[in-house]
């Protein structure tokens, strides 16, 4: 039996490349005789950028950049294809880990320091841009990004904005007139671990905005200032970026990057399979193991899980998914796509604790696994 193990991260717990090493160490404590292929896999979240760059044999460029609130941190991207794409993790200078949760607000929260390492990464002579969206602490609609990038914010008086949403609560106006000329002759791709739109019920303030911080009261300020930037990307340049799905996602940063850097918005685990060569691993495998922090509903709507099933029941391969939680009652159309949900928690315990024993837990049923499936041999 050839295994494919292909994981997610496990969110504020382990990441990809080490969810697959557990899985694969606990398969060899058991009596199943196997050959495996580690492929791990992100969809655009947080970490995304990571694999990507380590699965291109990439370099990482070091410099000083602005955090979501303003203060000075280290931050790094990566270089690809013989340097001449750049991965950028937004996470990586806007993102919610590098915040304490009390000081989260997303009202103050700026996009800024990722338009920096945009910038960094054209200075480098990059022809194409990646970024992954996922994990960011700010809800401005890439405000912050465009204004590194050289665009204006104005008011109705004509003066100048600082790009968060509690100072664009005045916006009426946008000068792209001082955009970056480098910009137009570079490929961005903004991969999308989301599908929502901008705006709505499902869109990026109401969805995205309380786990980072938003009030009941910020929400109203959040939806408002989203509305009239869409509404002034329109009359700018055309563009209904409120209808597009991934708009949402990272705080609607993708619709307006969309809007303005001609972006293209991915789905992230698509497009990180075709990257790294996945069809490929698949054609040889006889059972796809995957697995991620939660694997329920949403899953569906694009999550690395889901996109590693679907490619490889399309090829009649039987996959199994892991979990730190699965349903509780038959999911019919999760069971379209993985063939057995398995939930590595072995008792009831606190989420700190479950966190903490991820690795373990992850062996042990990996283990068991392998054991099974010995009895069919």
């Amino acid at each position: 039996m050839h295994i494919l193990i292909s994981p997610n991260a496990f969110k504020s717990s382990l990441d990809a490349g080490s969810v697959a090493d557990a899985i694969e160490m606990g398969l060899q404590s058991s009596r199943l005789h196997f050959t495996s292929e580690k492929i791990p896999v992100g969809d655009g979240g947080d970490g995304t950028g990571e694999l990507l760059i380590k699965q291109s044999n990439g370099i990482h460029i070091t410099g000083r950049v602005h955090n979501a609130l303003g203060s000075i941190i280290d931050s790094s991207f990566g270089l690809i294809d013989n340097q001449d794409t750049a991965v950028i993790e937004m996470a990586n200078a806007a993102g919610i880990r590098l915040l304490e949760r009390a000081a989260l607000n997303p009202l103050k929260a700026s996009s800024y320091g990722t338009g920096e390492q945009v910038k960094a990464a054209l200075d480098k002579g990059v022809k194409k841009i990646i970024i992954g969206m996922g994990g960011s602490a700010t809800v401005d609609g890439g405000a912050g990004i465009l204004h590194a990038l050289g665009v204006r914010f104005l008011n109705a008086s004509g003066e100048e904005l600082f790009p968060n949403p509690e100072n664009l609560a005045t916006l009426n106006e946008i000068d792209t007139s001082k955009l970056d000329k480098r910009i137009p002759g570079t490929e961005i791709i903004v991969m999308c671990d989301v599908q929502n739109k901008l705006l709505g019920d499902k869109g990026a303030a109401r969805v995205f905005g309380p786990q980072k911080g938003a009030t009941a009261e910020g929400l109203i300020i959040l939806e408002k200032y989203l509305t009239q930037f869409a509404t002034i990307i329109h009359r700018n340049t055309g563009k209904k970026v409120d209808d597009i799905n991934g708009g949402g996602t990272a705080g609607g940063a993708a619709a307006g990057l969309f809007a303005f850097l001609n972006a293209q918005l991915v789905n992230g685990i698509d497009y990180y399979l075709d990257r790294v060569g996945f069809e490929d691993a698949l054609s040889k495998a006889d059972l796809v193991i995957t697995a991620e922090g939660s694997i329920d509903e949403q899953s569906l709507e694009g999550k690395a899980p889901f996109g590693v099933a679907v490619r490889a029941k399309a090829k009649g391969i039987p996959v199994i998914g892991m979990a730190g939680k699965v349903p509780l009652n038959t999911h019919h159309e999760l069971n379209r796509y993985f063939d057995v949900l398995l939930s590595i928690t072995n008792e009831p315990s606190p989420l700190t604790d479950a966190l903490k024993h991820t690795h373990q837990n992850l062996v042990r049923l990996a283990g068991q696994l392998g054991n099974l499936l010995t009895l069919n041999t």
